[in-house]
């Protein structure tokens, strides 16, 4: 057994994109979700809508030797992974003065959320081009634009669940947004609305949006023809 790799603040956060073949093990990527909940790691799995792949999970927990695990298990069960997201789970900097529930949700969030079996994941980074270059504005500034930005946000409550988690210096962009909706046409208007946000409107890049159906492992394995 190697020793756990455990951030001091937060949990470490794996989104896993995957092509079904014709030779995936059912049985093994049950067994490789069922042992990584059994080790306090939660999975989400899901259908994947569009051609960027066919399965995504997403995997958060203490010990990133586990999310690695979870991840050789399932690729050692056949599917193929299409792209990955790495990150972990954060508090912002602009989040001092909330309530510590609050703050604990967002670094030890319980998911999926009930109900909530729509799901939408994207990265994103802030500019640093031209006179839109998010580093270069002084603090109080930056707060207020976010607390702008979390503002719409806030007008989802109960509709939408966010997860935001950081990924600056370990992977390809700056953060991971994973959002959780029962009416999927919450999420395009959680995101467009967000659009005209300055923070966003100036400030902001996305990378690809990956959009699923979330469920049970069997019912996700059906769902992608491993049946």
């Amino acid at each position: 057994m190697v020793e756990p790799v455990t951030p001091s603040e937060g949990w470490g956060c794996l989104h896993l994109f995957c092509a079904v073949g014709d030779d995936v093990d059912r049985q093994a990527v049950l067994a490789a979700v069922k042992s990584a909940q059994e080790d306090e790691h939660q999975v989400v799995p899901f259908a994947v809508l569009g051609h960027k792949a066919d399965l995504g999970f997403m995997v958060v927990g203490p010990d990133l030797w586990r999310l690695q695990q979870f991840q050789s298990e399932v690729r050692q069960a056949g599917l193929e992974f299409v792209d990955s997201y790495v990150s972990l789970t954060e508090v912002s900097e602009y989040s001092k003065g909330m309530p510590e529930e609050l703050l604990d949700a967002r670094l030890h969030p319980h998911l999926p959320p009930p109900g909530k079996t729509a799901i939408c994941f994207y990265p994103m980074s802030k500019k640093r081009e031209g006179d839109a270059n998010w580093y270069t504005l002084p603090f109080e500034q930056r707060k207020e634009l976010m607390f702008g930005h979390g503002k719409v946000g806030r007008e989802f409550a109960g509709r939408i669940l966010q997860l935001i988690t950081g990924s600056t210096g370990i992977d390809d962009y700056e953060w991971g947004v994973t959002l959780f909706a029962e009416d999927p046409v919450d999420l395009k208007e959680c995101v467009y609305r967000m659009r005209f946000d300055e923070g966003s409107a100036v400030y902001a890049e996305f990378g690809p949006f990956i959009t699923g159906l979330v469920g049970l492992p069997e019912e996700v394995l059906d769902r992608v023809g491993l049946t």
